[in-house]
């Protein structure tokens, strides 16, 4: 039998009434192409392991395994499925809870529709990324911490760094995608996300928010930006 053609995703969601409206939507695209549907952590890492989608679109709050360990078991086993979190809920302790078991991405699901079919091919095509609202809360957020450095105060830092690595820290820092960085310098979506990748490996970033962070240090985006 002929493999299915596209971005092969998986649907985790307990509600069934928002699984089958994320079914039309991705169905109804030419690139993209629902492979199953789970209502739970633990049938979403079975499915993950049995279907191998490329994209799990994963709820939070669901009964039994919840979103973030199923990411945790998904991210870390066979199959190199990549995990975009579709959640109602943005509180901090999901979003970094998601990040650290190895989310490529976190969307909220209030944001518009061609916004999440782009997300999910955004992270399909190996980049991250994270709703430029969440980016901007958890930056201001970091600012309020008393021990946060005032902004500016790092912005002679970064040894190593490159002009135009700093260009693109800073629009990490604003929460663009490496498709926007790459459309806002003019530059190819390939040569952007190698920009982000060196700025992972100089900065020992684990993630973007971590990237964000350091935007924000260096005095490269404020909170009001």
């Amino acid at each position: 039998m002929t493999a299915a053609p596209g971005v092969r995703v998986l649907l985790v969601d307990d509600q069934p009434l928002v699984r089958a409206g994320l079914r039309v939507l991705v169905d109804t695209t030419g690139d993209l192409v629902c492979v199953g549907e789970a209502g739970d952590g633990d049938e979403a890492v079975r499915l993950a392991a049995e279907v191998r989608p490329d994209v799990v679109v994963m709820d939070i709050r669901m009964p039994g395994t919840d979103g973030i360990e199923a990411t945790r078991r998904i991210t870390g086993g066979p199959g190199g499925a990549r995990v975009l979190v579709l959640t109602t809920f943005d509180d901090d302790e999901y979003v970094y809870g998601s990040l650290r078991a190895g989310a490529a991405g976190f969307l909220v699901k209030d944001m518009d529709l061609d916004a999440i079919l782009t997300a999910i091919r955004v992270v399909a095509a190996g980049d991250g990324l994270i709703a430029p609202a969440v980016t901007r809360r958890l930056i201001a957020e970091f600012a309020a911490r008393p021990e946060g450095p005032r902004a500016g105060s790092g912005a002679g830092g970064g040894e190593g760094i490159t002009e135009r690595e700093r260009e693109v820290l800073t629009l990490v820092g604003r929460g663009l995608s490496n498709a926007e960085i790459a459309a806002a310098l003019f530059i190819s979506p390939a040569t952007a996300k190698a920009h982000v990748g060196r700025l992972f490996t100089k900065l020992s970033a684990r993630d973007r928010v971590h990237l964000v962070i350091t935007a924000y240090e260096w005095g490269l985006v404020t909170p009001s930006r």
